[in-house]
């Protein structure tokens, strides 16, 4: 998720562990484990991607595509990184070390709040189609959550009118919703939220925000609220991403039998559950090639066409092609699989590269390797690799399990 998405959640999260235990023995003691308790949530919140400063280890595009959401993402490092929170707060802090000194309830809130954090980032990063690989060593495999898109305004009006509501400084209240509502009428101004979405939104803020005021200056009534309506919503996007990958693969079966589908990847809209974004990747091991889509579906067609969804994110189509009254095709690639695996064994950059991709196109005769998965973003597919340049294999590179094994290795015939 995004570092705002990310900031908002853990400073909700840490505004509830506040108001769930027992008040400090004075109000100043109070005030600094309030402000401490947020802080704290909200670092840990964003505080995997650290891992940003390591992707200068290898070069471009490696380094970013292999490090981040690397180490720092892994269960195994969540605990190394709390301590390293708890000891900066520690020393950098003050008044927060006296009174963790002092308050057992403190020091038991500063836990809640760093772990919380830490586990509800690698929780909302499994939940987009960019994937995690939360336990290696022990498993190098990439894990794909493709339920909730990367951007997502509605944790943001969930959690931050509640949180903007019961800010201590009155006067960032009125400018602080206002930037949200104005957030939201660009995004939907862009075409990147439909306005069906952006009024349910105002009304989910609505919601959160009377029944933390109903709540009273003590109450967490609207954060339970926005965190159950958040849940929820990854809850309903689960089973339509579900619902989206089986109808788009009988789409992509009816189109043409005679391959395997491989994988499809989902991108949710924003606050959107019947449109999907999708890149997919099929392959005929007899023949030699695999191919790879991409375009929209909606899961209910008859209300909503799949042209009909927001624009904005999924980027000018190559082709229009219907794979079905559902599925839209924008765009495909037919490569050569013989190829592919050639170069994974013959270039060490390549083999590298392929410890990312989920969607991997070969682009001949160009010498490019992209996933497919972002063809369509705005400022150019940042996975780009051009592997025709002699360049020296890259050194310490992570051993993470390829996400397209089962396309690398080399099936019997007949199994495809």
């Amino acid at each position: 998720m995004d570092n705002i998405t990310h900031s908002i959640i853990g400073f909700g999260v840490g505004e509830v562990v506040h108001r769930s235990l027992p008040d400090e023995a004075d109000a100043p003691s109070q005030q600094v484990r309030h402000r401490l308790l947020l802080v704290a949530c909200a670092l840990a919140s964003n505080f995997p991607d650290l891992d940003l400063f390591l992707t200068k280890l290898l070069p471009n595009p490696l380094g970013y595509l292999l490090h981040h959401r690397g180490h720092t993402h892994t269960a195994l490092l969540a605990l190394p990184q709390a301590l390293l929170l708890a000891a900066l707060l520690w020393l950098c802090w003050p008044s927060a070390r006296a009174l963790l000194k002092a308050s057992r309830t403190a020091r038991l809130g500063l836990a809640l709040s760093v772990g919380l954090g830490l586990a509800l980032h690698l929780l909302m990063d499994f939940t987009n189609s960019y994937g995690i690989h939360p336990w290696y060593p022990f498993d190098g495999r990439w894990f794909y959550g493709d339920m909730v898109f990367i951007v997502e305004p509605l944790f943001w009006v969930a959690v931050g009118v509640p949180m903007a509501l019961i800010m201590r400084w009155r006067w960032l209240r009125m400018p602080g919703l206002a930037c949200l509502f104005a957030a939201l009428v660009v995004f939907a101004a862009k075409g990147y939220l439909a306005w069906t979405s952006f009024a349910a939104l105002l009304l989910i803020a609505s919601a959160c925000g009377a029944a933390q005021l109903r709540a009273g200056a003590r109450g967490r009534a609207g954060l339970l609220l926005a965190l159950a309506v958040s849940v929820g919503f990854i809850a309903v996007q689960g089973v339509a991403s579900r619902a989206g990958r089986e109808q788009i693969t009988a789409a992509l079966l009816n189109a043409d039998p005679s391959v395997r589908v491989m994988d499809v990847a989902m991108t949710a809209f924003p606050s959107q559950p019947l449109c999907w974004a999708y890149a997919s990747v099929e392959a005929n091991e007899k023949q030699g090639y695999y191919r790879l889509r991409r375009g929209v579906a909606s899961l209910a067609p008859e209300w909503l066409a799949p042209l009909a969804c927001p624009a904005g994110l999924v980027g000018a189509p190559e082709t229009k092609q219907a794979l079905s009254p559902a599925v839209q095709q924008f765009g495909a690639v037919l490569a050569s699989l013989p190829a592919l695996r050639i170069l994974k064994d013959k270039n060490c950059q390549v083999d590298a590269w392929l410890r990312f991709a989920r969607l991997p196109a070969l682009m001949l005769p160009t010498s490019d390797l992209a996933d497919y998965r972002f063809a369509a973003t705005p400022r150019g597919n940042f996975t780009t690799l051009h592997f025709g340049e002699t360049a020296p294999c890259p050194e310490g590179v992570p051993g993470w399990s390829y996400p397209r094994e089962d396309l690398l290795s080399l099936h019997p015939p007949g199994k495809l």
